[in-house]
């Protein structure tokens, strides 16, 4: 696994402590060239793709260009290796993903599975040949107060082949504060969620992410407001 962060330096909180109000900076180490090309084509896409979405929620197109100004998005490089007890092990395990919104190329292996919702149970994502997945993240969750919901997912390690798979995360200004749009809210349809810090909930992550934990890691879940 292998990080590349689309903007050099990417500001970010110190700590996920609501009090600390240090930030710091990261800096890719490599390789740059081939990465940042590639960065910068899916991000213009992962935009138009959310230039959509704001259109299907009935606002206007550039609606969330704003948020990405000093964006944290990054790219990640996968490998995973052949696992000759696959049932045993898990690639990546199953979660939702955080940002605004990830664009996923993957080989022909296969093994990315999301968790259908009304009966819990796990679906194969057949690998389509020049295609990209595209995952909503929590953050469109919280800005379309779950007109939109970010779907469960895990990977699965194949027993003879290896996988690779390169997502890319879109993701807001760390100084973003997430919150249901005013637009989408009135009293009918009122907030799902409080406002949270985006770069406190990434450093959170980030901290605990590869990790053994105590409790569940940060969840979107957490900022739900009780009905």
């Amino acid at each position: 696994m292998f990080d590349f962060t689309v903007e050099e330096p990417t500001l970010v909180p110190a700590s996920p402590d609501p009090e600390d109000k240090e930030e710091t900076e990261w800096y890719n180490q490599w390789p740059e060239n081939a990465c940042e090309e590639y960065a910068r084509e899916v991000e213009n896409l992962a935009l138009k793709l959310m230039g959509l979405i704001a259109l299907g929620l009935g606002l206007l197109k550039d609606k969330f260009n704003s948020y990405f100004k000093d964006q944290t998005s990054f790219l990640r490089l996968n490998h995973y290796p052949p696992c000759p007890s696959p049932q045993l092990a898990l690639g990546v395990s199953r979660h939702k993903d955080g940002g605004a919104l990830t664009v996923l190329a993957q080989d022909d292996v296969g093994g990315l599975e999301v968790k259908r919702k009304i009966d819990g149970v796990w679906i194969r994502v057949k690998p389509t040949p020049n295609a990209f997945i595209i995952n909503v993240g929590g953050v469109i969750q919280v800005w379309s107060n779950k007109r939109y919901e970010s779907v469960e997912h895990r990977v699965m390690v194949n027993s003879k082949k290896e996988r690779f798979s390169i997502p890319y995360f879109l993701n807001p200004a760390h100084y973003t504060q997430v919150k249901p749009l005013e637009e989408l809210i009135n009293e009918q349809n009122l907030a799902k969620y409080k406002p949270y810090s985006w770069g406190k909930f990434i450093t959170h992550r980030k901290l605990s992410n590869f990790k053994k934990l105590n409790t569940e890691n940060i969840q979107i879940s957490h900022f739900r407001i009780s009905e």
